[in-house]
């Protein structure tokens, strides 16, 4: 079910946030950049829906813009409440908290300028699932989408399908590395085009984040 995958979502994005070893600090910061470097390939957009916004990690990089106004939406109005109260003051109130699902968006047509949306599409099992999302964006956003997903063709996704390949039957199932030649076919059916995209690590690591434009 999705409500469970999302809860999964939650979880693994409130672990990422925790201290880690050198490695993670240098994967946090070099995805600060590539994600700052997205914001500005989208025109530096002034309205921008984070979806979802789980521990609220991308508020303070979405606040560098002085003039943004950041809808911080999420399935779990408790979660939203809590990310709010711990955020500094001077970001939290540039922060407008939505409570809604990634697959029934609660805002109309062209509503924001961008969808800012880091690690959900890979944790979506089906292509229908992800279809249905990726036409909700396309119906909100009036210009952009910025999105974060894992894809094959490098060192981390052929071990993370090794580790796959060997699970025993009826374990957890972990997120999935998505062929890019899939997902992006999937992007042109829900009505995107891809400005462009930029590898965490080529070769090396299977995150990328995309920069899709509204046809």
């Amino acid at each position: 079910m999705f409500s469970e995958q999302y809860e999964r979502t939650h979880v693994a994005r409130d672990v990422s946030a925790q201290p880690g070893g050198l490695a993670r600090k240098v994967l946090d910061w070099r995805f600060i950049q590539v994600a700052r470097n997205a914001l500005k390939l989208a025109d530096q957009p002034c309205l921008v829906l984070d979806l979802p916004c789980g521990v609220g990690g991308a508020w303070s990089l979405l606040a560098e813009k002085d003039n943004r106004v950041i809808i911080g939406a999420d399935h779990s109005a408790e979660l939203i409440e809590q990310v709010c109260a711990g955020q500094p003051a001077e970001v939290a109130k540039r922060v407008q908290p939505l409570q809604t699902s990634a697959l029934s968006i609660e805002l109309s047509e062209n509503s924001v300028d961008c969808i800012f949306s880091m690690d959900l599409v890979h944790r979506l099992g089906e292509a229908d699932e992800r279809l249905t999302m990726l036409r909700e964006f396309h119906r909100v956003t009036r210009d952009s989408v910025i999105l974060s997903t894992w894809v094959d063709g490098n060192l981390k996704a052929w071990r993370q399908r090794r580790g796959e390949s060997a699970r025993q039957p009826g374990a957890s199932q972990p997120p999935r590395v998505i062929p890019a030649r899939c997902l992006e076919e999937e992007f042109r059916q829900a009505g995107f085009i891809v400005q462009k995209h930029i590898d965490l690590i080529p070769l090396l690591h299977m995150w990328r984040i995309y920069i899709l434009r509204k046809e």
